[in-house]
């Protein structure tokens, strides 16, 4: 898929804002919003949404966050075609030296990555230091306690990265997660047992988002209740939710969208490599996975082992299950990149870069806009 000229001009259509969708036009020029005209007309044209950005992806396309620089392409390649213009790759857990190889690849590659893909924003570690009793498909003897690692070690772990994993009640956690804090670093509370103290305690240290809400994780217990109550029950922190249907039934999303602030929910994907190609049974690190229809799991125990769906599915899931459609589109745009800290996207707005998804009216894609260029459709 290659590049298209620079594009400028207007865009017409239906203008998913921060608060409605509105008919009108964007006025595109060198890479950005320039204006934004609200016209009656154009209500019968696409939707046009800010680029969706994927905060908790592992792979896409049969190409794996964790390979080569030419795999990263690939995924990013593919990423773009569901709409995403913004992701941030993500490790799973692995040896300290293989995320460290991990990391420096990243890092190589985000100043020359492809232009025709999403761009990458850093990069993201679930693991090492997550619950043994709630691992899910994390390898067992690769995880972590952080009191019995140097934070020498971790030092070239730092850099570029923008969100990590760890589970709250392990020796030292709440130590680490100030660390981390201290270095700009979001940490993310998950794949933990915590009961709901030492969960508040996390958050307390400065954790400030929740890896996929609900799955690997203490739930709801009128007498016991754990991690995923205080992660709704506390306004300021953010929840990634996959919603594919699977990691959390639908019914229960309404109890998320009705206790959290509208611009705390993260869509994520948490896609695997396996994710939009035909492969319906492969590996995973240690361990491997089935797939049918969109659910994959382990085909031996039936647990969930990642997602299938991009963002594109995750916003028209949500739709459909009754959250309007500019709040299911924060929750792809704008509010990850909050979390992270970024500013010049996420929104149909004057100063914004120019990342625009076209979606027709079954909220599919049509084709992609980044940074001002048509990069091509599905």
């Amino acid at each position: 898929m290659q590049p298209e000229p620079r594009a400028s001009g207007t865009l017409g259509g239906r203008l998913v804002l921060d608060d409605r969708v509105a008919a009108g036009r964007l006025l595109v020029g060198d890479g950005a919003i320039v204006g934004v005209e609200l016209d009656d007309s154009e209500e019968s044209g696409p939707l046009l949404l800010p680029g969706f950005v994927d905060v908790h992806v592992h792979g896409w396309g049969g190409h794996d966050a964790m390979g080569s620089a030419q795999a990263l392409d690939g995924m990013a390649r593919a990423l773009l075609r569901h709409g995403v213009t913004s992701f941030l790759p993500t490790a799973a857990t692995a040896s300290l030296d293989d995320l460290t190889a991990f990391a420096a690849t990243v890092r190589g590659w985000l100043p020359h990555a492809t232009p025709d893909g999403a761009q990458p924003l850093g990069f993201n570690l679930e693991g090492p230091f997550l619950s043994q009793g709630k691992r899910g498909m994390h390898d067992p003897s690769l995880l972590l306690e952080p009191a019995s690692v140097d934070r020498e070690l971790l030092e070239p772990l730092v850099e570029g990265l923008r969100i990590i994993t760890i589970a709250p009640e392990i020796p030292a956690a709440v130590e680490l997660i100030a660390w981390l804090r201290q270095r700009g670093v979001a940490v993310s509370a998950g794949h933990s047992a915590a009961d709901l103290e030492a969960a508040q305690a996390g958050y307390s240290a400065g954790a400030v988002t929740t890896t996929h809400l609900f799955n690997a994780m203490s739930g709801i217990d009128h007498h016991a209740p754990g991690l995923a109550v205080a992660a709704l029950a506390d306004d300021n922190v953010y929840v990634e939710l996959i919603a594919d249907g699977h990691h959390v039934h639908p019914s229960i999303w309404p109890i998320i969208t009705r206790t959290k602030p509208a611009d705390r929910l993260l869509l994520v994907s948490d896609a695997i490599a396996f994710a939009g190609t035909d492969v319906r049974r492969g590996r995973i690190g240690w361990t491997e996975v089935q797939i049918e229809g969109d659910r994959c799991f382990r085909p031996e125990t039936g647990t969930l082992a990642g997602s299938v769906i991009a963002l594109d599915t995750a916003v028209r899931n949500l739709v459909r299950s009754g959250v309007p459609l500019h709040l299911a589109s924060a929750a792809a745009t704008r509010n990850p990149l909050a979390l992270l800290g970024v500013t010049d996207r996420g929104r149909l707005a004057p100063g914004q870069r120019a990342d625009v998804v076209e979606l027709d009216d079954d909220l599919r894609v049509r084709r992609v806009m980044r940074a001002g260029e048509w990069l091509g459709q599905p």
